[in-house]
């Protein structure tokens, strides 16, 4: 006796069996790419209560180009699906939550000596 999930794609139910998706052969993958980066760099970067305490208390710095270069970085880290990111622009480190894009945390080089990072899954210089 065979098996009735085996026979011309019939499932157990007596209905056809949703067929496996299979990925785009040929220029699908670029398009994708595009889709996806466009979605991961959505909005700007947010900073936690506790980001910008830390912020004001040890003058860390936050000009137009450090605010791009950690915004890059950001976009860098959920491009290879980071998730929590200690993200380090110059002499200054900040630890993003990636999905949230949330600054959780910034330490500057004084006090780096201090920290250990923890609860990170990813680190890159921007």
């Amino acid at each position: 006796m065979t098996d009735p999930k085996a026979i011309g794609g019939i499932a157990a139910g007596g209905s056809p069996a949703t067929p496996p998706v299979r990925p785009a052969q040929s220029g699908g993958a670029a398009a994708f790419g595009d889709v996806l980066a466009s979605k991961l760099q959505t909005g700007p970067l947010k900073f936690s209560g506790h980001a910008l305490q830390r912020i004001e208390q040890r003058g860390i710095q936050l000009d137009p180009t450090t605010m791009a270069r950690l915004t890059s970085g950001v976009d860098r880290a959920a491009a290879k699906g980071g998730r929590n990111s200690l993200v380090l622009v110059d002499q200054n480190a900040f630890v993003v939550s990636v999905p949230n894009r949330t600054v959780i945390t910034a330490v500057d080089r004084s006090h780096m000596k201090e920290q250990v990072f923890t609860n990170i899954d990813s680190a890159l210089i921007a």
